[in-house]
């Protein structure tokens, strides 16, 4: 079966692609992972010892980062509805975290504390319909928030990707309400044509 013009543009791309080829040396399952490596860098959000929660995590590039940087005295809970291949001092659980059977699970996982990050890479399918794929975007991202609410600890940070357009100003200025500091990053691994950003926000007011 012939590939449509589109498909081989973004396999050319996706070859060629110097995040990938470094993926593949460093052992990454995705090339998203420079994107957090360089939040880090930037906001120093991660430290040994942390405990953080990665929603969305599959294939579990995020979740790779996370648990190098937190240690060995750290814990990362990644959670999706995809299945995850295992990652060592990441804890998996296969569902929808806006679930109440899942969210039960995450809580019973903390125990009686709360995480120090929470980050979200979350993407939806792409129907091709800009309107539509926007809004499951922002969706995502309000339940990623109410999982904040719940799940973070108190002067904690918050790292998610969203995609600009309906709905994100909106956003923002909502979590200006919840945290201390909320900056928008453009990540050198995001693609310069993707409307994608990165939102970090910090100092979670409980």
């Amino acid at each position: 079966m012939a590939r449509s013009k589109s498909s081989g543009s973004w396999l050319r791309r996706h070859v060629t692609d110097p995040f990938v080829k470094q993926a593949q040396i460093d052992g990454y399952r995705s090339r998203s992972a420079y994107k957090l490596i360089e939040l880090d860098e930037r906001d120093r959000l991660m430290r040994p010892g942390m405990r953080v929660l990665d929603l969305g995590s599959a294939p579990g590039g995020w979740s790779q980062v996370a648990a190098k940087a937190v240690g060995a005295k750290g814990r990362v809970l990644a959670t999706d509805i995809l299945p995850m291949d295992p990652i060592r001092n990441v804890d998996f659980l296969q569902g929808d975290f806006t679930t109440d059977t899942v969210v039960e699970e995450i809580k019973a996982w903390l125990g009686d504390g709360k995480f120090d990050l929470i980050v979200s890479d979350i993407a939806p399918n792409l129907s091709g319909i800009d309107s539509a794929d926007q809004a499951r975007s922002m969706h995502f991202l309000d339940l990623a928030l109410d999982t904040v609410r719940l799940m973070l600890k108190p002067g904690a940070h918050f790292v998610a990707k969203m995609f600009q357009g309906q709905g994100s100003d909106e956003y923002v200025k909502d979590l200006r309400k919840h945290f201390g500091k909320v900056s928008i990053r453009k990540p050198k691994a995001s693609r310069p044509e993707s409307r994608e950003v990165y939102i970090v926000a910090k100092e979670f007011k409980a």
